[in-house]
């Protein structure tokens, strides 16, 4: 018999399908009142010299002073409400596409018949119960509305299924460090994504935030990455027909943020192969720990190596974020 060896060609199609999230504004002093775009504008600002200097520079006071001197000019991209608007409308969709294990591609036919047994017998011991509760948590939360929701001063989701509408009227009740919320509405929101993920119902999430920022105040939009070194603005901001939004990637990695399972394990990150965060440099899931993706899933699939329950969960929930996982022949 011939021995079982990952896949060189191995990929999976995400089961969370997030769109887009945009951004509408509103007062919320008018009941019922009139909605409009937050639009993206350019400002030219004049900014002061900040960033380390060599010793040689900042010893020097006339050449600090003559570096001061120096106009930083910048364009920059800006969103913000209206002056008589107080709230941001945020609003994405999400599909929730049936979880089985199958690859969207996969060149070793062995392997995938183990693969798929595995994450059957997964489904059959644990269900999808405990990943869609996490994932139903993050949208109640508006954990993906990153730096909005900081200075929000009160924020409400609500959540469409087909007639069903689940309304959380105070977002930041829920603790962003917990999964212990178990009132209705989060029952409900799971079901819902339980449904979806088992493929037993076919599951559209229609998401929209409702967050009070303030008259005027600054809003953030996803940010975007220019590769040309010509540009012309030092920032650039996401938007589609001039109307601001946020990365679909971006929200994704907010739902996906449930793996609080890694050692010592102060804050939950998202679901990353390496359990990556790039906004603190670090990569929380050490191959030498043996407790990233890869060799807790080689050895489950290969070894038949089950791992503990919550590294289980964990293995599922980044098959379930998508990727390319296949074995290079190279090193």
């Amino acid at each position: 018999m011939t021995k079982l060896t990952t896949a060189s060609v191995l990929a999976f199609e995400r089961n969370l399908d997030i769109s887009d999230a945009f951004f509408w504004q509103t007062d919320s002093k008018q009941k019922n009142g009139p909605v409009s775009e937050v639009k993206i504008v350019e400002k030219s600002v004049r900014g002061t010299i900040s960033n380390r200097l060599k010793s040689a520079i900042a010893n020097d006071v006339a050449k600090l002073d003559a570096e001061t001197e120096k106009a930083n000019l910048q364009k920059v991209d800006a969103a913000a409400l209206d002056t008589e608007n107080d709230t941001l409308i945020a609003k994405w969709s999400c599909k929730v596409l049936p979880f089985t294990g199958q690859p969207n591609v996969c060149n070793d036919q062995d392997y995938q018949q183990a693969l798929v047994k595995v994450v059957a017998e997964y489904l059959e011991e644990h269900g999808v119960a405990e990943l869609a509760k996490r994932y139903a948590i993050n949208i109640a939360n508006a954990r993906w509305l990153w730096r909005n929701r900081v200075g929000s001063e009160s924020i409400q989701v609500s959540v469409k299924c087909g007639e069903q509408t689940l309304l959380f009227k105070d977002a930041k009740q829920y603790n962003l460090n917990s999964f212990d919320h178990n009132d209705e509405n989060i029952k409900a929101l799971t079901a819902l994504i339980e449904k979806g993920l088992l493929g037993t119902e076919f599951i559209i999430l229609y998401v929209e935030a409702k967050a009070i920022v303030g008259y005027g105040q600054e809003v953030f939009p996803s940010q975007e990455l220019i590769l040309d070194t010509g540009k012309t603005k030092s920032k650039i901001l996401y938007q589609v027909n001039d109307r601001a939004g946020m990365h679909s990637q971006k929200v994704g990695n907010a739902i996906r943020t449930i793996d609080n399972w890694y050692d010592d394990a102060e804050f939950p990150i998202a679901a990353e192969p390496y359990g990556a965060v790039t906004t603190m440099g670090k990569a929380f899931r050490q191959p030498k720990q043996k407790k990233d993706f890869y060799s807790l899933f080689d050895n489950w699939i290969l070894k038949s190596e089950k791992p503990e329950i919550e590294q289980q969960h964990y293995v599922m929930a980044t098959l379930i974020r998508g990727g390319v996982f296949g074995a290079s022949g190279k090193e």
